[in-house]
């Protein structure tokens, strides 16, 4: 499986983060010693906060979150930074740790900094020790430092982003964290290629293809498993794994069949069928609404196959810099050089004109469930193009060896 962060483990993760945070944490000590004043107690919520950042991820993380959840929880919303700092609290109580209850409060205020679900900040001063594990001023945090060279190397992909270079030039100004201008390019190298690791990784159309059959399998033994029960309490939540599937694979029981045989299917390879693609056209990006299968076959023809809306499944992928269709370096400000004691932002016109115009993609992608049903499929969504734009947005055909020979 692989999602951010998580093409090794999530426990290889959370721990290269909390390294990172403690280092952030000591380069910014060492270099302000007397300016900044921080101390033990703030040294240690960092590394907390990045050791802790990410328990709260159900089994296979973001398809979890992303895919399973929407479809069980009739609306109700849910973010794993959430069950984050609810199971800080329930391991606290359950355990009897001795803890500072003003370090457990802070911890979970910079876990939830980058969420919707953010904490007022205890601290009227070192805000800027929020923007360290998960930034919701700007995006540039040590979580992102960490799963974008961990999975790159793990996916054999080339990396040229830097993050030691970016930590050990970085100052803090006015409580915020700032890089010198000269390092405008590497940071945006760092968004570039967290976008570059979800195009060729976490949304390659075969990785899709297994997290929309795992997420199907999951529904179908939600029921009897009562997995979507578990996310609403801790002390039931902890025990949810990726080793679901495994349960869901050996159990005997025969409301779990067809779960299972979607768990074979993808051991033998035997995946969701891709048909197509197609990029929404940059001017339709503003008013997009996600595609749905219905939309698919109510665009089919009178070609003699009846498809029904549980034979298609479509893949909505948005790939982006982190702030959608937005600059996220519009809101990150650097200064002139260490002498300089001025912040200001940097808008990208005046650095290169080879920056992209637009900060989103978003891919409409098209799967059949049977292998037979492909050209069926493949036609209706061609359909549906030329009835929404039109024109056919994709660029080349359905492989003629998708298509089954008679």
């Amino acid at each position: 499986m692989v999602y951010p962060g998580a093409v090794h483990s999530r426990f290889e993760h959370s721990l290269g983060v909390y390294w990172l945070a403690a280092q952030a944490v000591y380069i910014l000590h060492n270099r302000h010693r007397m300016e900044l004043d921080i101390d033990n107690f703030d040294m240690t919520t960092v590394k907390l906060a990045g050791l802790l950042h990410d328990v709260g991820h159900g089994p296979f993380s973001h398809l979890f979150e992303n895919e399973f959840l929407p479809r069980v929880l009739d609306g109700s919303k849910w973010c794993h930074e959430q069950m984050s700092v609810r199971l800080i609290d329930h391991m606290v109580d359950e355990h009897n740790i001795d803890m500072d209850s003003g370090i457990i409060k802070r911890v979970k205020e910079m876990i939830l900094a980058s969420s919707s679900y953010a904490l007022p900040k205890s601290a009227s001063e070192k805000l800027f020790l929020y923007d360290i594990v998960a930034n919701g001023r700007n995006g540039v945090d040590v979580d992102k430092f960490d799963y974008i060279v961990r999975d790159s190397r793990a996916c054999g992909l080339g990396c040229n982003f830097e993050p030691n270079r970016l930590m050990e030039q970085m100052r803090v100004l006015d409580d915020e964290i700032c890089y010198p201008a000269k390092d405008y390019l590497t940071v945006y190298k760092l968004f570039s290629a967290r976008a570059d690791l979800y195009r060729t990784a976490y949304t390659h159309r075969k990785v899709k293809a297994v997290e929309l059959m795992i997420a199907d399998a999951l529904i179908l033994a939600n029921s009897y498993l009562e997995i979507s029960s578990c996310v609403h309490e801790p002390s039931e939540y902890w025990k949810l794994d990726d080793s679901i599937i495994k349960t869901i694979e050996i159990a005997p029981d025969q409301e779990l069949k067809e779960a299972k045989n979607l768990i074979q299917r993808i051991r033998r390879r035997d995946l969701y069928q891709f048909c197509n693609e197609y990029a929404v056209p940059r001017d339709k990006l503003e008013h997009f609404k996600n595609v749905t299968s219905k939309d698919i076959i109510c665009s089919q023809n009178s070609s003699g196959v009846t498809l029904k809306e549980d034979d298609v499944v479509v893949s909505n992928v948005k790939i982006d810099l982190t702030r959608g269709r937005l600059n996220p370096l519009e809101n990150i400000k650097f200064f002139q050089d260490h002498r300089s004691s001025n912040k200001f932002p940097i808008p990208d016109e005046r650095i290169s004109h080879l920056l992209p115009a637009c900060y989103q993609d978003m891919i409409v992608r098209i799967y059949s469930k049977k292998p037979d049903l492909v050209p069926a499929v493949s036609d209706a969504f061609e359909n549906f193009q030329l009835k929404t734009y039109g024109i056919k947005a994709q660029v080349h055909g359905t492989p003629e060896k998708k298509r089954p020979r008679f």
